[in-house]
């Protein structure tokens, strides 16, 4: 007797929703959780690559002062700089990837999720675009 109460049919079709409900729920979320791995990666070759810049940008003015002879360093920045493309060009893919999914769950499953992860991924990549135009402007000598 204590198993008729699972064999209702309107039980069973809302246990199924429950589940297809919080399989879109996990999906949703692991969406989210590969947006933020490449938010981790883009982060942190931008960063990289500034800290390589300015490092090499600090010495070359270092060596400027003591030696009076012109040092070039253009390379080692070119370096800095396509690493903060990179990081750039990677947080773009990762937000473009993570709206396909969602834009293609949204078509066939309803779900209300704020996307907070999306938000800081647009925040970042705004701020690595900055970053890049920073160095590029600084490389072309414009300042």
């Amino acid at each position: 007797m204590a198993n008729e109460k699972n064999n209702l049919p309107g039980e069973k079709l809302q246990s199924a929703i429950d589940s297809t409900a919080m399989a879109v729920d996990r999906t949703v979320m692991a969406a989210d959780r590969s947006l933020m791995a490449w938010v981790r990666t883009g982060l942190s070759l931008i960063s990289f690559g500034f800290t390589i810049y300015k490092f090499l940008e600090n010495s070359n003015k270092q060596l400027l002062a003591v030696s009076k002879i012109p040092v070039d360093i253009s390379g080692p920045e070119v370096v800095g700089l396509f690493m903060v493309g990179m990081g750039v060009l990677s947080l773009i893919m990762g937000t473009i990837e993570n709206v396909e999914t969602i834009m293609r769950l949204r078509g066939r499953y309803e779900f209300t999720r704020t996307r907070y992860s999306l938000f800081m991924a647009a925040i970042l990549t705004i701020f690595g675009i900055v970053i890049f135009l920073g160095i590029v402007f600084q490389v072309k000598g414009i300042r």
